[in-house]
């Protein structure tokens, strides 16, 4: 069998191909390893697996994760899905790489990940040739569903969204200034919270100035502070993967536009688009 997983730092998409080509699909909750440790994993993983999964069977694992800085942090993620997969090898790369690799396949080009957080890179078609560092929540993730979120967040507590709006936000989550900052400073996973508040703007508000102004604010840094700095960057399309890049994409291509880049692939998922990309590595190596 062959797993393959995109993993944020929210949600993990899996993708099991048995011997015979089946695909079994199915999600648990995401692994970042800055925010979660082994025994968080294993623990989730024995809780969220699918019970038809043989997990003794002997198979290959491609684990791309957020949070994958560093080979320490793949440790993490590699020493957990080995003692849950007794008998399986698990590869562990960077998130980034799988958005590169399902965006672009075998090709060069520029991608980019907007969902809980922001990352982006040039890629040659093998691997990564250049990166700037998000910064994550705290020092940056500009553009990212945390930011967009953070904004909504501020501007609620300093009583600065329009009324109406700030009505129908705290109808829909009853919130006090209190309960943000004892969630934010408190409570773990505090990127994760704030950016599920960016699903506030949804089909009912996203034409209304405000929030049209916070996506396009958002988006702005995130092409000011990270993607021009790429070189010669407005010859390469914009390609991106995640939930905030899919659902808010009219925006984004306008701010791409904006800043002389032509969009790309704008897609919500990369997992089946990087199953074809292993099932076609797999026939290149047999070759």
């Amino acid at each position: 069998m062959v797993i393959i997983a995109d993993g944020g730092s929210t949600k993990t998409n899996w993708c099991l191909v048995d011997n015979s080509g089946k695909r079994n699909y199915f999600n648990t909750e995401g692994y970042n390893p800055y925010f979660v440790d082994t025994d968080y994993i294993i623990n989730s993983l024995y809780s969220c697996l699918p019970r038809t999964i043989d997990l003794t069977e002997k198979g290959e694992i491609y684990f791309y994760g957020a949070g994958v800085q560093n080979l320490e942090k793949a440790a993490v993620l590699k020493t957990a899905l080995e003692k849950v997969f007794i008998n399986s090898y698990a590869f562990v790369a960077h998130d980034l790489l799988a958005s590169a690799r399902a965006l672009l396949g075998f090709t060069s080009g520029f991608a980019a990940i907007l969902g809980t957080g922001m990352n982006t890179c040039l890629y040659n078609g093998e691997e990564i040739t250049c990166h700037i560092d998000s910064g994550a929540h705290i020092l940056g993730d500009e553009g990212s569903g945390f930011y967009i979120g953070k904004k909504l967040l501020i501007d609620y507590i300093r009583g600065n969204m329009p009324e109406a709006i700030r009505n129908d936000f705290k109808a829909v989550y009853n919130l006090t200034s209190d309960d943000i900052h004892d969630a934010v400073y408190s409570k773990p996973l505090a990127n994760r919270y704030c950016a599920g508040f960016s699903k506030f703007i949804n089909e009912d508000y996203i034409n209304l100035p405000y929030t049209r102004d916070i996506l396009r604010d958002s988006f702005n840094d995130f092409f000011k502070n990270i993607v021009s700095k790429y070189p010669d960057y407005t010859q390469y399309t914009f390609n991106c993967i995640g939930s905030v890049g899919f659902n808010f994409r009219v925006i984004l291509e306008e701010v791409a536009a904006k800043w002389g880049m032509k969009c790309g692939k704008i897609i919500k998922s990369p997992i089946e688009s990087l199953i074809e990309y292993h099932l076609q590595l797999r026939e290149k190596v047999e070759l």
